[in-house]
């Protein structure tokens, strides 16, 4: 009762203080959190989409080839940042997107290269194969999957990558920046800004064309008008 008592009053002198409380905030990064695909420019004009994907995740695993088919069909009209946001609750994910950073500060070309290898191997790197392996030896495992992406060549670079803070911290700010977007599962996606509902499930093909086309035969109809206007 006195525990009690001694909160209620701690509590109350916090109320009492005089001027501002302070609050925590997290440092802001130097450069905008994600990987840009196939570094289509993003513009004014182009409908942009934010993924946030764990690749330890299966869910993500099956968003990933009807986005990318999407992708592949609006071409340059369609911008894509994918967000490595690394569940709790999977074991090996952060592991897995500490990864993704190591090789696209190395070779940006293959970031996605990575991602899909990740998806194809994933199982390998689930909690219960992994259980009663060390950490260094998950480590090594991700370490040769990555170096399949890349060349035999950045194979010391990525091994040391996985000792380097600023990698750690870069998987950090990825989650952090997902968490103040409301993030809380993936896949979870968001257009021109926008989120998604079904959060956490995949989107198949014609799922991505019901949103998409809408956008483009919009933006179509801007430009007409514009067109005219000058006319």
């Amino acid at each position: 009762m006195a525990l009690v008592a001694l909160t209620f009053l701690l509590f109350l002198s916090v109320l009492e203080r005089p001027g501002p409380i302070a609050y925590a905030q997290a440092s802001i990064p130097a450069r905008f959190d994600g990987f840009v695909y196939e570094n289509r420019p993003i513009g004014v004009d182009s409908i942009m989409i934010e993924a946030f994907m764990d690749p330890v995740c299966p869910d993500s695993r099956d968003s990933w080839p009807p986005l990318k088919q999407a992708l592949d069909y609006y071409g340059p009209r369609v911008s894509l940042i994918v967000h490595p946001f690394a569940l709790p609750y999977h074991d090996n994910s952060f592991f897995a997107s500490r990864a993704l950073h190591i090789v696209n500060k190395l070779k940006s070309s293959a970031t996605y290269d990575l991602l899909e290898l990740f998806f194809k191997n994933q199982e390998a790197f689930y909690n219960k194969p992994t259980f009663n392996m060390s950490r260094a030896s998950i480590v090594e495992g991700i370490v040769k999957l990555a170096t399949e992406s890349v060349g035999d060549s950045y194979d010391s670079a990525i091994e040391a990558g996985f000792t380097d803070r600023k990698t750690d911290l870069l998987t950090r700010v990825s989650f952090k920046y997902g968490c103040t977007r409301g993030v809380f599962g993936t896949p979870f996606f968001f257009v021109n800004g926008f989120p998604l509902p079904d959060a956490g499930s995949a989107i198949d093909y014609s799922g991505w064309r019901r949103i998409i086309d809408p956008l483009i035969r919009e933006q179509s109809m801007e430009r007409d008008e514009s067109l005219h206007f000058f006319l």
